[in-house]
């Protein structure tokens, strides 16, 4: 067999030495010469130009999702702060009364502008006294007519009728919501009508009517004539002596919804930011040394084996009886068991690649476990911490509407989301909805975002998508 083997393979060594005797006889026309020493090649022969935080950015940057809702959120978050400095902006707290009637301007809906009606031209107004002579309070209101009350009727129109009362001439509205009690024939006047609720008469008949509302038009409009006036031209009437619009609308004490619901953002992304690097400070250092440091991996698990079958909603509501209401009691209240999940996930993991080799080489090697650690377990979980912290963010601020919904959160005098959306909550099935959706439209973008850049962040980080 071994001959047989011999004989097959000695034409193969044959072609293969003919070959090597004509490159040899090639390479004595072209001789080898030394290479030139050029520093940069040299250099660029010792490292690779791989960057894991560069690649871990190029990749996230790829997705136009995530990148979108990370540009919505930090428009969000800066707004949060620049809005109480932007003009014609309410104060949070502030309660909006009317300067003449002193009543809150409660459950005002939501709109771009202050202006209630446009008054023509010739329209005639009653004035207010008012202490700003920019501003003129006015009213197309004379007198306020009791239910059952007698009137004269002296022109009978389908819209309004001309009426009399007393020494008084003006204009009753003639529809359903006055009912009023007319002659068999309306249009035989004068002749005596009454209305069976409480009805106002006008100054003067229009498509639109003050209600008795002391609206605000600015003085220049108006030629003012003791106290009364005539629209010089085309004006609007406002709801209260400024351009400022109530964007959200107002709630049930007569407070700027637009203010609220911005401040409430920026003291809820607080709470959330500072629950989420709490836990994460804590996680990362105890579960990374209960996952490395096998003599305390027993102490450590009993300890965790406590506080985890206590209920986190039993350590919120008690620490949040017990302790003052405020921002610092919640915080207090998430962090103190809200790395627990954040450290057994990490140790799960520092489990996986403890005993890798080359964490047994670095051990070998005399390496301190503070330096094997930072340099060679951390940057395999940078994308779980990622995800975890994403995801706390938008997790506290739901334990913060959770606990204001049972009645123990923040301070009605603090706005949060979780306060509005406990209050708009109340209101849904009315008129007043829009008291719960903006906040609740706030929080959503806020959570959704969150999770689907945390999502994004960790698959960037993660070196298998690396090109």
């Amino acid at each position: 067999m071994g001959l047989f083997r011999k004989m097959k393979t000695a034409p193969v060594e044959k072609r293969v030495s003919d070959e090597l005797k004509a490159r040899l006889q090639a390479t004595e026309k072209a001789p080898f010469g030394f290479a030139p020493y050029n520093p940069e090649n040299a250099e660029k022969s010792g490292y690779s130009n791989y960057s894991y935080w560069g690649s871990t950015f190029r990749v996230f940057f790829k997705n136009k999702l995530a990148v979108l809702l990370l540009s919505v959120l930090a428009v969000l978050l800066v707004f949060t702060f620049i809005q109480p400095h932007l003009p014609n902006q309410y104060p949070a707290n502030l309660i909006v009364n009317h300067p003449i009637t002193g009543m809150q301007m409660s459950n005002v809906q939501p709109s771009l502008t202050t202006v209630k009606a446009t008054a023509p031209a010739g329209t005639e107004l009653i004035v207010t006294p008012y202490d700003d002579p920019e501003w003129s309070a006015v009213s197309n209101v004379l007198a306020d007519l009791k239910a059952r009350e007698k009137f004269t009727v002296i022109e009978y129109g389908e819209d309004f009728c001309k009426v009399e009362y007393k020494d008084l001439t003006g204009y009753v509205k003639n529809d359903f919501s006055t009912k009023l009690k007319l002659a068999e024939d309306p249009t035989a006047t004068p002749y005596e009508a009454r209305s069976n609720f409480k009805i106002k008469v006008y100054s003067s008949p229009a498509d639109y009517t003050l209600d008795g509302d002391e609206l605000f038009v600015e003085t220049n409009y108006l030629t003012i004539e003791g106290d009364k006036a005539v629209a010089a031209q085309s004006c609007d009437l406002r709801i209260l002596p400024s351009t400022a619009p109530f964007l959200f609308g107002t709630n049930s004490l007569g407070q700027d919804l637009w203010a609220l619901v911005w401040s409430g953002t920026r003291t809820s992304l607080l709470i959330g930011f500072v629950v989420a690097m709490i836990e994460a400070f804590v996680g990362i250092i105890v579960g990374v040394l209960w996952g490395y440091v096998r003599k305390l991996d027993r102490i450590l698990t009993e300890v965790y084996n406590v506080i985890d079958n206590i209920p986190t909603t039993i350590v919120l509501i008690l620490i949040a009886y017990i302790l003052r209401p405020g921002v610092g009691t919640l915080i207090f209240a998430m962090s103190l068991t809200g790395w627990v999940g954040m450290a057994r996930f990490i140790r799960n993991q520092i489990i996986i690649i403890r005993d890798r080799d080359y964490n047994l080489a670095s051990r070998c090697l005399g390496t301190g476990t503070l330096r094997v650690i930072y340099r060679n377990l951390l940057p395999y979980l940078v994308s779980v911490i990622t995800l975890r912290m994403s995801l706390a963010v938008p997790g506290a601020i739901g334990n913060e509407v959770f606990i204001t919904y049972i009645g123990l959160g923040l301070p009605v005098s603090i706005p949060s989301l979780g306060n509005l959306i406990n209050a708009g909550r109340k209101l849904v099935s009315t008129s007043q909805s829009y008291q719960l959706i903006f906040p609740t439209l706030v929080l959503s973008i806020i959570t959704i975002s969150f999770y689907i850049i945390g999502n994004a962040f960790a698959d960037a980080a993660d070196p298998k998508n690396h090109l």
